[in-house]
C-alpha cells in the first residue's frame, strides 16, 4: 500500500511540476506578442497608432516571432526558474535565451521577406521589451512573496561575516515567514567592507566594535556566518561575542558544507570543536578513489567512534563492499542500519566477532574476502586499563597481530593499523601495547606482499571516553569540571578530519611507513574546559567550579606525535608527516610476540609486562601489587 501511495504521490507531482511549467510558457508567450506589437509602437514614436500596413506586416510575422523566441527560452531554460526563489542564474538565463532568439527571428525574417516593412530598429525594441518584462515579472513576484505576510519581528541580530554566506543568511531570514529575529547589521574584519550594504544591510565596522554595537541598538543575537574561519579566528570571534553578553549562533564549518549552500537554517550552538578544528581539509579524492572505489573493503572496530565515522567516510567513494567487523552488537547494528539508509547500493556485511578470536577472523576473511583492512579495533581509556593489563595487552596487541597475520596469509592489498600518540614515549600500557602493535606491522611488511601502514595521531574530539563528553556531562550537572592537571596539554582533531586522513595515507602510502597526522598546536584541557563553560553560558570559577584533581595511573602531562629517534618527513599531503625510524628487525620481534601470546594464555602479568618493555625502550612496566611477586627479573 505504501508504495502505491508513493506512485501516486510521485504523479501528482510531475503534474504540478509540467502545469507549472506550461503557465510560464504561456505567461511567456503572451510577453513575446505585447513586446513585439510594443516595439512597433516604440518605432513609431510612442503615438498611439501604428501604419496599417506595418501593424499588418506585423501581425503576419507574429507566429514566426512567437515560435522561435519560444523554442530559445525554452533551450536556454527559462521556463525552468522557480520564481519564488528568482536569482541572478535565472535572469541570465532569460538574457541569453531572449538574445538568441532575437538574432533568429532577424534572421528568419531577413530569409523570409528582407525586412519588408520591418524596421530594423524594431529587433532592438522587441529584445529590449522582452528582456525587461521577462525578468521584472519574475523579480516583482519573488519581491511580493518574500515580504508577504511576515508576522512583527521581536529581536534584532547582527551578522558576523559579509560575505557570500553572511549574504545567504539575510536572504534567508527575508523570505522566512517565521522568522523572530530581524538583521539590522554586519561586521566584519575587512576594512573596505565598512560603510557598504549587502542586501540593503550596513557593514557597521569590525569584530571588535560587536560590545557596543549590540548595546547601542539593544541587540539580543548574533548569527556567525564565517564557514571558512580558522581555529584562530573562531576563538577570537566567540571571545568577542562572549564580550557582548548576547546570545550568538553559527554555521557549519567548511568541512560540513559539502554543497556549498548554507543558510539560516543551518545555523547551531557554537560547538567547542569550532574553536579546535575548523581548518578544512583538502584530499586527493581522485587518488583516494583510484585507490579504495570498487574494493572489498573490512573495518575493525567498525562500531566504534572512529570506526564508524570511516565506514561512513569509505561508503562516499562507493566501494566494492563493506565489512562490518564487531563484538558490540548493538553498535554493529546501529552502524549497519545507518549505511544501509545512506548507502542503499552498497553491500554490507556484517561480522559479529572478536579480533582475539582467529577462527572467527579468519572465517570473515575466507567468506568476504577483503582487499583493504582498516584496523581500528582498541581498547583506550588508560587509567582504567593500567590494572587490565592482560586484557590490554590481548586486545591491542595479539588482536592486531591476527588482523594482519589473516591480511598477509590471504594477500590484501593493504592493511592501515590506527595507533595514537600514546605510543610515543609511553607511560601507559595502552600506549606501549600500541606502540608493540607498530613494531608489528612495521616488522610484518618487510615480509609481505601486502603494505602495512601505521597511521598515528592523538585526541579525536567527542569520541566515545574522551574528554569533551565527559565535560560536557558534568556541566549539565552543575559542575564542578574535573582536570587532572592545570598545565596538561592534548592535541586534538576532528573525528571527520582524521577519518579522512587516514583514507588519504592509505592512498599515498607504499607499505612500513609510520604516517603522523597535522594535530596542529596541543591545546590545555583547563582551557577546553574554560571554553566549553562559557559556551554554555556560565562564568568559569563563578556559575561552574575547574577542579585539578591529580595525574592519574599511566597519564602524561604532555603527549608527543615522534619518537626521539624518528626523522619527520613531509609527504604530498600538508597535514600527513612521514616518522622515519630505526629499521625493525622480524626475527627480534616475532618470537616476542609468540611469547607474549604463551603469557596470555598463561595469565602470566609479569611476563607480559617484561616482554612488552622488551620492545618498547624507555617503558617502566609497573606490576599491579596483587600480582608482583618478591623479586622481578626483566630477562
Amino acid at each position: 500500500m505504501s508504495q502505491l501511495q508513493n506512485v501516486f504521490t510521485n504523479i501528482v507531482h510531475h503534474f504540478k511540476a509540467v502545469r507549472y511549467r506550461w503557465w510560464v510558457l504561456l505567461h511567456d508567450l503572451l510577453v513575446i506578442g505585447a513586446a513585439w506589437i510594443g516595439a512597433y509602437w516604440l518605432r513609431f514614436n510612442m503615438l498611439g497608432e501604428i501604419p496599417g500596413v506595418f501593424l499588418e506586416q506585423a501581425r503576419h510575422l507574429l507566429p514566426f516571432v512567437l515560435v522561435i523566441q519560444g523554442i530559445s527560452l525554452v533551450a536556454s531554460g527559462a521556463h525552468r526558474g522557480v520564481w519564488r526563489f528568482t536569482s541572478l542564474p535565472d535572469l541570465t538565463r532569460i538574457l541569453r535565451g531572449v538574445l538568441a532568439g532575437t538574432l533568429l527571428i532577424a534572421a528568419v525574417i531577413f530569409l523570409y521577406t528582407r525586412l519588408e516593412l520591418v524596421p530594423r530598429s524594431v529587433f532592438a525594441f522587441y529584445g529590449f521589451i522582452t528582456i525587461a518584462i521577462l525578468c521584472s515579472s519574475r523579480i516583482a513576484y519573488r519581491l511580493i512573496k518574500d515580504r508577504q505576510f511576515h508576522p512583527r519581528v521581536s529581536g534584532k541580530a547582527i551578522i558576523v561575516g559579509a560575505g557570500v554566506a553572511g549574504e545567504q543568511v539575510v536572504r534567508d531570514l527575508n523570505r522566512n515567514p517565521d522568522r523572530t529575529h530581524e538583521a539590522i547589521a554586519f561586521v566584519d574584519d575587512d576594512p573596505s567592507k565598512t560603510g557598504k550594504d549587502v542586501q540593503g544591510i550596513r557593514v557597521a565596522g569590525g569584530c571588535e566594535e560587536l560590545p557596543v554595537l549590540c548595546e547601542r541598538w539593544n541587540v539580543d543575537l548574533i548569527l556567525i556566518a564565517v564557514p571558512s574561519a580558522t581555529d584562530r579566528q573562531m576563538q577570537r570571534i566567540v571571545s568577542v561575542c562572549e564580550g557582548a553578553g548576547v546570545t550568538f549562533r553559527t554555521l557549519p564549518s567548511v568541512s560540513d558544507v559539502v554543497s556549498g549552500h548554507v543558510g539560516v537554517q543551518d545555523v547551531r550552538q557554537v560547538r567547542i570543536d569550532d574553536l579546535l578544528g575548523r581548518d578544512p581539509v583538502h584530499l586527493d579524492w581522485r587518488r583516494i578513489e583510484a585507490q579504495l572505489a570498487g574494493k572489498r573493503i573490512m573495518v575493525t572496530g567498525a562500531g566504534g567512534s572512529i570506526g564508524s565515522e570511516l565506514c561512513r567516510q569509505l561508503a562516499r567513494i562507493r566501494p566494492g563492499a563493506l565489512v562490518l567487523f564487531e563484538r558490540n552488537e548493538f553498535n554493529l547494528y546501529t552502524i549497519k542500519r545507518e549505511l544501509k539508509e545512506q548507502f542503499r547500493s552498497i553491500p554490507v556485511h556484517v561480522v559479529l566477532g572478536d579480533v582475539c578470536d582467529r577462527v572467527a577472523a579468519a572465517n570473515a576473511f575466507e567468506g568476504l574476502s577483503p582487499d583493504i583492512v582498516f584496523h581500528a579495533a582498541a581498547y583506550k581509556h588508560v587509567p582504567m586499563l593500567e590494572g587490565q593489563p592482560r586484557e590490554v595487552v590481548r586486545n591491542n596487541v595479539l588482536g592486531t597481530v591476527n588482523v594482519a597475520r589473516l591480511a598477509h596469509e590471504y594477500a590484501c592489498e593493504a592493511f592501515v593499523l590506527i595507533s595514537t600518540d600514546k605510543a610515543v614515549k609511553p607511560a601507559s600500557l595502552m600506549g606501549a601495547s600500541k606502540r608493540v602493535a607498530e613494531i608489528y606491522c612495521q616488522a610484518l611488511d618487510k615480509r609481505s606482499g601486502s603494505r602495512f601502514i601505521t597511521v598515528r595521531f592523538g585526541n579525536v574530539l567527542g569520541s566515545a571516553g574522551s574528554v569533551v563528553p565527559l565535560f560536557e556531562e558534568q556541566i549539565k550537572r552543575g559542575g564542578p569540571v574535573t582536570v587532572t592537571h592545570q598545565d596538561m596539554t592534548r592535541y586534538f582533531m576532528t573525528i571527520s578530519e582524521a577519518t579522512q586522513l587516514i583514507m588519504e595515507s592509505c592512498a599515498v602510502g607504499g607499505g612500513g611507513e609510520i604516517f603522523i597526522l597535522d594535530m596542529g598546536n596541543p591545546i590545555k584541557v583547563s582551557f577546553l574546559a574554560e571554553e566549553m563553560i562559557k559556551l554554555s553560558g556560565m562564568v568559569p570559577g563563578d556559575g561552574i567550579r575547574i577542579t585539578f584533581t591529580g595525574l592519574r595511573p599511566g597519564e602524561k602531562l604532555h603527549e608527543e606525535l615522534f619518537y626521539p629517534d624518528e626523522i619527520s618527513r613531509k609527504t604530498s599531503h600538508d597535514k600527513i608527516n612521514l616518522a622515519e625510524g630505526p629499521e625493525i628487525d622480524w626475527k627480534v620481534v616475532s618470537p616476542i610476540i609468540d611469547r607474549i601470546d604463551g603469557a596470555v594464555d598463561r595469565y602470566n602479568i609479569v611476563e607480559i609486562g617484561n616482554l612488552v618493555c622488551h620492545l618498547v625502550p624507555g617503558y617502566a612496566y609497573d606490576v599491579p601489587l596483587k600480582d608482583a611477586p618478591k623479586s622481578i627479573q626483566v630477562s
